[in-house]
């Protein structure tokens, strides 16, 4: 689920209210899955690729180095600083990294629930049947803001929902810019911090993760793609999206990093 509340569409209740109401004014638990939402625009707004298939993490890929607590942290347009050069954003440690990602039918049970919205992009609060799915995908939809059909006429498709917009029928996740989200790229964040378009890096992910979810995270280049409103996010706060749920490894990804630390990559 996503926490912040970024700038945009609606957001929807659970990556909201942190988000809304995760964009809730606090965590909402989705079991170990929801442990690492965040709340940016994305999920609030109406629009977000296919999801793409989390990656396992790669063995022997050299990550971003880590500062050290005596770095201070420059900004993003540090002078004189090459290409592809690392430098220290924030304090090391201060930051908060939620994820979200998309929700995958199959992998979800409950009682089938009918559920009503737009059948296409440009409209709000519609009430055409959309079909039936089970609850705990919906659930999980309200809380991430997207999920795939894999079952039924609309296989294949996404059934999306905002706070502002309801549910509606897609043919992938997007950002509020409308742009298809990238797997272990997009990414939310105050613009006071890092500005839409900025590309980061997690140079360490703070305490009790394991190594190889670690590697996973620090291998990734992240590009803010959504801003958080003004108020929610968190100067020290990211949200990152780490694509479709494969299954039940997938919750070492969805999780939350605290006392993490960033570089922005110049």
């Amino acid at each position: 689920m996503r926490h912040g509340m970024p700038a945009g569409h609606g957001m929807p209740a659970g990556r909201g209210a942190l988000r809304s109401g995760g964009l809730v004014a606090a965590l909402l638990a989705l079991g170990p899955l929801a442990a690492a939402c965040g709340t940016s625009s994305a999920s609030d707004g109406r629009f977000d690729p296919p999801a793409q298939t989390v990656l396992p993490p790669v063995a022997g890929v050299p990550s971003a180095p880590v500062p050290t607590p005596n770095e201070r942290a420059l900004p993003s347009s540090s002078p004189g600083a090459a290409p592809g050069t690392v430098v220290p954003l924030g304090k090391p440690g201060s930051w908060r990294v939620t994820t979200y990602y998309t929700a995958v039918e199959s992998l979800h049970g409950g009682a089938m629930t009918p559920v009503k919205g737009c059948p296409t992009l440009r409209c709000s609060r519609g009430h055409t049947p959309l079909g039936s799915y089970p609850a705990d995908f919906l659930r999980v939809i309200r809380m991430e803001g997207s999920g795939r059909i894999t079952s039924g006429p609309r296989r294949g498709r996404y059934l999306n929902w905002s706070h502002n917009t309801g549910y509606w029928l897609d043919d992938s996740t997007r950002d509020p810019k409308g742009r298809p989200l990238r797997a272990w790229e997009s990414a939310a964040a105050d613009k006071d911090v890092l500005a839409r378009g900025q590309r980061f890096v997690i140079t360490a992910c703070g305490a009790n993760v394991p190594a190889p979810v670690c590697a996973r995270f620090r291998q990734a280049r992240w590009k803010v793609t959504d801003l958080f409103r003004p108020g929610y996010g968190g100067r020290s706060h990211a949200d990152v999206y780490v694509g479709e749920e494969t299954g039940p490894g997938f919750s070492r990804y969805a999780t939350t990093l605290t006392g993490a630390s960033l570089g922005v990559l110049s």
